[in-house]
Formats: C-alpha cells, sequence, structure tokens
C-alpha cells in the first residue's frame, strides 16, 4: 500500500508492512502462533493489539484450529474487526491483509527506513529529478501463475489509480503541484516502466514505488464496466463477499478461506518472487492466519491461553506480561515511539446534505470558534493520561509528523504545545464568549448548554479509557461530553460516508517517516480530511462547504514542501505546517505510545523497530523445530 495516511483499527499500534510504507507493517507485526504436531504443549501467548487473538472467544474453538495444523508450520495472529474490503484501492483503513497479498515495486527496510528493491529489481533516476526508469525482475508471475508484466503496472496507474471515478486516498498522494496532475506512466520496453513528473515532485520515488500492484487479466473489466448508477464495478469489486479463489495477488501469501466473524487464512503463494541467497523460496511459514477479536481483553485471554507468537503488547497490560516473559518464552521489544497518532477530532464541517446541516449549528459554532477548540486541548490532563492509561509507556504527541521524521519539529524548535492548565482554559472560553452558570456549566452566549457527543471505536481499550478520562477532564471547564464507543465499521462509516458526528477519538498510521504522507489528511480535498471532509465521489455532495483560510493555507504548505528538492527548505516548510496545525488545532494530538511487541522466541530472524514492527521481513522469518 502506498505511503499515506490510514485510519488505526487500533491505537498503540504500530502497524506496518513488509513492502514501501515505512508505516504500515506492524499490523502485519502482530503475529500469532503456529501449531506443530510435534509439539506437545501449545505457545503461550503475548497480548496483541492489532492482531492477535482469541481464538476461544470469537466463536471459533482453538481445538478445531489446532487439529486442522497438522504439520503445516502456521502463524496466528488476530485484528479487531473485520476487513471491509479486499480491495486496496478503495479501502481507507490500515489491515495486515494487504501487506500479505500483494506487492509493490519497492520496498521499505523496517529498520532504517531505506527503499530496496520488490517487483523491481532496480530504477534510474533522470538528471532533472523528473523521471523514474523501473526495470522488473525477470520471471515475475501472479498467484494464479498468469505473468506479472509492465502491462500490471501500467494499469495499476493509469487506469485504476488516475482513474477519476475512482477516488483513493493513495490516487490523493500521487498528485503533483497545485493543479494536482497525476505522472505519466509509460512503457519502455517489456522490463521497464517510466514515470514522468510535470514538476519536480520529492516524494515520487517512495511513492511510486509503494503502490500495490494490481493484476490487470483479473480487474481490468470491472474497471471498465459500470454498474446501474454509472459507476466503475471496480469499487464494489474484491468486497468481502468475493471468493478467495478470485483474489489473485504477488505477495508473500494468498487468500484461501475467509470464515465472516471468524478468521482469514493465508496460505504461502508458490508464484512468490523472493528467494534466499541459496536459491530457497522464500516465505519459510507455510500458513498465516488473522483470527477476527473484537476487543483487547479477548485477545488478551486468547494469548495467554497458548494461542499466539507474537502481538503488539499494550501499555495497561504490560507489567502481566512482562512478569510472564521468561515462563512463556518470548521477548517483549520496544522500539520508541511508535509510528501512530491518537487525537481527539472536532467535526468542523459546515456543509449541508439536501438542506440539513452535518452538524447541528449550535454545536458547529462551538466547534469552528478556535478558542473553543485551544481550550479543550489545554484542559485534556496528557500527564495523567501517560501514567493511568499508557503505565508510563508513552510520551505527549503533539504534531502529525512522526517523531522519527527528519521532518519532525520538537517544541524546543518552536512547536507550539498544551500543557495542562484548567484557568486557562476557562479564561480561553470566556475570552470566546462563553460563560458559567451557578453550576459551574458551561453555556455559550446564547445561553445553550455546552454538551456533544464523542466517539471512539468499541473493544479498543486504550481509546475507550482515554475517551473516559477527557469526558472526567472536560467536566472540569464545564463541559458535559456524552461518550459512545462503537463499531470500528460503523465509526468509519460517520467518517468517511455519513459525516454525521460531533468528535472522536481516533488513529491514523501508514505514514512513514516521508511528511507528504499526511497529504491526505491536510489537503482540504483529502480522502481523509476527516475534520472537514468532502464526500467521495459517488456520495451525495455538500452545499454551502466552507474551507478556512488556515486549513487552505496548510494544504497549499502541503503541495510547496512535496515541491522542493532542497532538504533545509522542505523542513522549514513542514515546520510552518507543524505550527499551523497546532495553533488551529483541528485534532488535539494525546499520547505516543511507546511501540512494545512480544515475539515467541520460536520466531527466528525477528528485527524489530518502531518503523517496521515486529514482522517487516516476515518473508525470512522462521520457526524452530524444537
Amino acid at each position: 500500500m502506498l505511503e499515506s495516511f490510514m485510519i488505526e483499527r487500533q491505537s498503540g499500534v504500530n502497524a506496518m508492512r513488509a513492502g514501501i510504507i515505512s508505516g504500515i507493517s506492524s499490523e502485519i507485526a502482530q503475529l500469532g502462533r503456529r501449531f506443530l504436531a510435534m509439539r506437545s504443549r501449545f505457545p503461550q501467548g503475548v497480548i496483541g493489539l492489532v492482531l492477535i487473538m482469541a481464538i476461544g472467544l470469537s466463536s471459533c474453538n482453538p481445538s478445531e484450529l489446532r487439529s486442522q495444523a497438522a504439520s503445516v508450520p502456521r502463524l496466528v495472529i488476530s485484528e479487531l474487526s473485520e476487513p471491509k474490503t479486499f480491495n486496496p484501492v478503495t479501502s481507507q483503513e490500515t489491515t495486515s491483509v494487504f501487506g500479505l497479498i500483494l506487492d509493490s515495486l519497492l520496498s521499505t527496510n523496517g529498520l532504517n527506513g531505506d527503499l530496496e528493491p520488490g517487483l523491481a529489481e532496480s530504477w534510474e533516476i533522470s538528471p532533472n529529478q523528473k523521471q523514474i526508469t523501473f526495470t522488473l525482475r525477470e520471471g515475475l508471475k501472479w498467484s494464479d501463475s498468469t505473468p506479472l508484466t509492465v502491462d500490471d503496472v501500467l494499469f495499476t496507474f493509469n487506469d485504476v489509480l488516475f482513474n477519476p471515478k475512482i477516488p483513493s486516498s493513495s490516487a490523493d498522494i500521487l498528485r503533483v503541484g497545485e493543479q494536482g496532475k497525476f505522472p505519466t506512466v509509460e512503457k519502455v520496453d517489456d522490463r521497464r516502466v517510466r514515470f514522468t513528473v510535470p514538476e519536480p515532485f520529492a516524494p515520487i520515488l517512495r511513492f511510486a514505488g509503494g503502490v500495490e500492484i494490481l493484476p490487470k487479466h483479473v480487474l481490468a473489466e470491472s474497471v471498465s464496466t459500470l454498474d446501474g448508477n454509472n459507476q466503475p464495478k471496480f469499487l464494489s469489486t474484491w468486497g468481502t463477499g468475493t471468493n478467495p479463489a478470485e483474489i489473485v495477488g504477488s505477495g508473500a501469501y494468498k487468500l484461501t478461506s475467509y470464515r465472516v466473524g471468524e478468521r482469514l487464512i493465508f496460505d504461502r503463494n508458490p508464484n512468490y518472487w523472493r528467494k534466499d541467497a541459496q536459491g530457497n523460496p522464500q516465505p519459510y511459514i507455510d500458513q498465516f492466519v488473522i483470527q477476527i477479536v473484537e476487543s483487547t481483553d479477548a485477545q488478551l485471554t486468547q494469548f495467554r491461553s497458548g494461542g499466539l507468537d507474537t502481538a503488539a503488547v499494550t501499555p495497561d497490560y504490560f507489567r502481566l506480561i512482562k512478569r510472564e516473559e521468561n515462563r512463556g518464552d518470548f521477548t517483549i521489544y520496544e522500539g520508541g515511539p511508535a509510528l501512530s497518532s491518537l487525537f481527539m477530532a472536532f467535526n468542523l464541517n459546515q456543509g449541508k446534505r439536501n438542506g440539513k446541516p452535518l452538524v447541528n449549528p449550535i454545536k458547529s459554532r462551538w466547534f469552528n470558534t478556535l478558542e473553543f477548540r485551544q481550550a479543550v486541548a489545554q484542559a485534556i490532563d496528557r500527564p495523567t493520561m501517560i501514567n493511568n492509561i499508557y503505565q508510563g509507556l508513552g510520551v505527549p504527541q503533539n504534531s502529525p509528523i512522526y517523531i522519527q521524521s527528519p521532518y519532525y519539529l520538537p517544541p524546543e524548535k518552536g512547536l507550539p504545545t498544551y500543557e495542562y492548565n484548567i484557568e486557562q482554559a476557562k479564561a480561553l472560553l470566556q475570552r470566546a464568549g462563553f460563560k458559567y452558570n451557578a453550576q459551574g456549566q458551561l453555556l455559550d452566549a446564547d445561553g445553550n448548554r455546552v454538551r456533544f457527543t464523542m466517539s471512539t471505536n468499541a473493544g479498543n481499550k486504550i481509546r475507550e479509557a482515554s475517551g473516559s478520562q477527557i469526558k472526567q477532564d472536560l467536566s472540569k471547564i464545564g463541559i458535559q461530553v456524552d461518550f459512545q464507543p462503537v463499531a470500528f465499521n460503523t465509526l468509519v462509516g460517520q467518517m468517511t460516508d455519513s459525516l454525521d458526528w460531533d468528535t472522536m477519538i481516533m488513529g491514523l498510521g501508514g505514514a512513514g517517516i516521508e511528511p507528504d504522507g499526511g497529504r491526505n489528511v491536510w489537503s482540504p480535498d483529502g480522502q481523509l480530511h476527516l475534520f472537514n471532509q468532502k464526500p467521495g465521489e459517488g456520495k451525495t455532495p455538500l452545499e454551502e462547504r466552507v474551507v478556512a483560510d488556515w486549513e487552505a493555507e496548510i494544504g497549499q504548505l502541503y503541495v510547496k514542501g512535496s515541491q522542493e528538492l532542497n532538504d533545509d527548505k522542505r523542513k522549514a516548510i513542514y515546520a510552518e505546517i507543524q505550527k499551523l496545525v497546532q495553533q488551529y488545532v483541528p485534532m488535539v494530538y494525546l499520547v505516543n505510545p511507546l511501540a512494545l511487541s512480544a515475539v515467541r522466541n520460536e520466531i527466528e530472524g525477528v528485527k524489530f523497530s518502531a518503523l517496521g514492527g515486529s514482522l517487516w521481513n516476515l518473508h525470512e522469518l522462521k520457526l524452530s523445530e524444537e
């Protein structure tokens, strides 16, 4: 998947895929347990964030899975909710599925973020930095044994991503310059494909190299055929009801089974291109399983009962799991702050649908008052959140750009921050015309009680606990928050389809260390510009949507940053972006958890990092025979 922000199912999870995405493969990094018939005992687990799961608690009998394992080397992980689609272009959420079944032209080293060969064995950049020529490996094949060629690359970009009727976050990130033009992608010969940008575009190599290549022979008809709404059938192709045999990929694994509400099973792709130094085919592990389990508590129960091999460790369970490290024969790795975000977002959208405002006009006035947002930011007690909810295993988050990025602006160099201060928060509100009644309740200038709903995804203990604390924190400045955890897919639907919500606690991940990966969040027309979302293609349009001056300026600066090839000048541009985001605070950044992953010692070859997670090098991992 392209290196751009995606909606995270879970906070604290550092999901990074073994491909170009420097930010997507620790979701894949939440592996699970392999069951070998020769083993007399089952591995004890480690707690999981994005994937680990309670087989016994997810309507799936652990003994059933174990009996199926026979002598097949198998890893079992879990996710909190079902995939919404198996189509990487239409998906707007992070999931381990795409990193397993599809590959990109380039991959990313999970330790240092360096680009490495993928489907392309090499690449060449022109002196003017406007052209990149990729050379594909010889003999590439899809999982159905059909040759993978330059034509598939052309199809992926020209027919799918650059298709105006197929909106996607990936397409957003590939737009170049103020006019948002796409690169030109053309065939040079049977193994070479050339990308040409209309003007200098600093992240073109990383972005073009990071797109998951799609099989033309399988999907071309769905792109050219329209449905009853005059939309390409591709938009509904590879939905979760698709027969797994019809999903053709180029990744290390292929989907072979999906039982709704229970699990996805992937078998090793016999046509995968990777081989080790001795010529042996990779990956070495034959099967990969994702269990669907809807709470982190259930994940922990299953982990400790012995069903998993590796899991991201949530701070609330760290001490418990740490005590079991030796007895359980696993290691907890710590990689510093995770490449993920957690924030409280305000719905600033002033648009209407069919004459009806998306947000109650009274609440909308509050949310669109700068002092109100700043006061909320100042009233959230992040130090207590870190100590109590994160057990000290986190740091304050103040920027949309990750700390590991060379473009991150630290507070000591000018990044604005919001320190916990109730009195200053109240003063900000009163300066903006709000007032307090005799009961200490906050009222607006018209006498309306300040009360709104805050949502997050149910089953995520960290987010639920964070929401409960924020509810309590804001009550100290007279605000009543109605906190409502909902199903993850329901939350995503509110954010991207209905656009009907007040505030929410959400996370974004996947953008890696290249700051332009966040452009789909900060461009006013971006697919994940969630605090003032524009409806996607085919959705009911909005009337009277307003884009603030600061909002437009941030979007323009992202374009400018992508055009600048001088690194020092790029840093200055992204520094200004970070200052504006913090000044106008459409999203209150909360806590950046430490990247923690517990990995069973029988998994050989783990190279853990916050950037790549536990499984960025999945293809070369092995399971010991003991």
